[in-house]
């Protein structure tokens, strides 16, 4: 099982197309309100999430854990104690965490991209104390993902398809929807 949490002011497409990608992969995906059922996106698109944060169980069959970017959905996550658990229970048990956009720039002030390359926004790149930050759109580094922002989007959620079922499946549905 996948959680994707969801704050207010959440990035739209970094979100959605990672739940709709993965699903159509045969991912469990449950997205999480962190600041109610309802989460209202950077660009005021409402979105009804499957669970809400108070519901979030931390337990062995959770695979991995995704964390769209946008402003202030960053710093709402940040601020939500049960994310930062989350997080740490992740990393703690060697299951995958991935960030997009400005996402990558939390991991890194709580020492979880220590030494590993990773990517995140361009304008917030000196925000990844600890990481090597690479140009490029998306970085896989051990059990961690990274993506640039919402123009990396699809490929972000291909890195995440191909690292929980392999590289046939993220085929299959690049295939699937015409991607180039």
């Amino acid at each position: 099982m996948v959680y994707i949490f969801l704050a207010d002011g959440f990035e739209e497409i970094e979100a959605l197309t990672q739940i709709d990608y993965l699903r159509r992969a045969g991912i469990d995906v449950v997205s999480v309100g962190v600041t109610g059922k309802t989460v209202k996106g950077a660009h005021a698109i409402e979105v009804a999430s499957d669970i809400t944060i108070d519901k979030l169980a931390l337990t062995d069959d959770i695979d991995m854990v995704i964390l769209p970017g946008g402003i202030p959905g960053v710093p709402n996550l940040e601020a939500c104690e049960k994310v930062l658990d989350a997080i740490e229970y992740a990393f703690k048990n060697g299951k995958f965490i991935a960030a997009i956009c400005a996402a990558p720039t939390l991991l890194a002030r709580y020492g979880y991209l220590e030494g590993k390359n990773a990517v995140c926004y361009p304008a917030m790149k000196d925000e990844m104390c600890g990481a090597n930050y690479q140009k490029t759109s998306v970085v896989k580094d051990g059990m961690i993902i990274t993506a640039e922002a919402a123009g990396a989007s699809e490929q972000f959620s291909f890195e995440i398809i191909k690292a929980l079922k392999g590289e046939d499946a993220a085929l299959k549905v690049r295939e699937s929807i015409c991607a180039r």
